[in-house]
This record gives structure tokens, sequence and C-alpha cells, in this order.
């Protein structure tokens, strides 16, 4: 099974989102092999708590804006794994320490890498 097109749709505006607020190591899975609930996760890294919660915070506008529901939210009062879930899509936003230890990659390691269309950074 494959995501669904408007999965694959979201996943970039979740990412065009993430990317916009300097998230790092943005990696999204598609999970819709060993899960029913959701086609993808989007995985996030954020330098410190504020920076994790401006991510969380745009990719969560950006996502309304498309016309995504957040059906849940999780996380933000601490800043550093904020979890929010728009049903086809799931968010992570990890603080780097948390990404480090939680390891979501490796625990999905089976699930199939979609890519990622980013704006190339001129500035470097």
């Amino acid at each position: 099974m494959t995501a669904s097109s408007r999965a694959l749709e979201l996943v970039q505006i979740a990412a065009q989102a993430a990317d916009a607020k300097q998230a790092d190591d943005l990696v999204a899975l598609d999970v819709t092999g060993p899960l029913q609930l959701t086609d993808v996760f989007l995985l996030a890294t954020g330098r410190n708590e504020r920076n994790v919660l401006a991510i969380a915070d745009e990719v969560e506008d950006r996502m309304i804006a498309a016309g995504a529901k957040p059906l849940r939210r999780e996380g933000r009062a601490e800043g550093r794994w904020v979890l929010i879930d728009f049903g086809d899509v799931v968010v992570h936003v990890f603080h780097e320490e948390d990404r480090q230890y939680y390891s979501l990659e490796r625990l999905w390691s089976d699930c199939p890498t979609i890519p990622l269309e980013l704006p190339v950074d001129h500035t470097a």
C-alpha cells in the first residue's frame, strides 16, 4: 500500500512550513504498510524548545490553511517533542536530544522515505 495523493500533498506543505522555520533533518516516512491509522510520518528537528514550538506552530498554520484539520496535539507545554495528528499525516517535531533518543527512523526503518520538495538555500 502507498500513501494517498492527499497525504503526499500535505506532507510537502508541512515540510515546507517546517523548513521555513529552520527545521533540521526533515524525513518523511510512508507508514501505510505497518499502520492503518495514518499514511505518513514527518519528522523534524528544532535546535531548542523555542524553535520546536515555532516549527510546530508554522506547520499547523499552513496545514490548516491547506484544509487539513488537526485531530490531536501533544507536547506543546514542554517543547521537546510536539506531535500534531492531521489524520493522513502525523508531524513529529523534536528537540535534537529527543530525536536522537527516540530514533523513530530506526523504529520505522522498514518504511520507505518520501522525497521532500524543499526550496534550495542559496545563502550557504
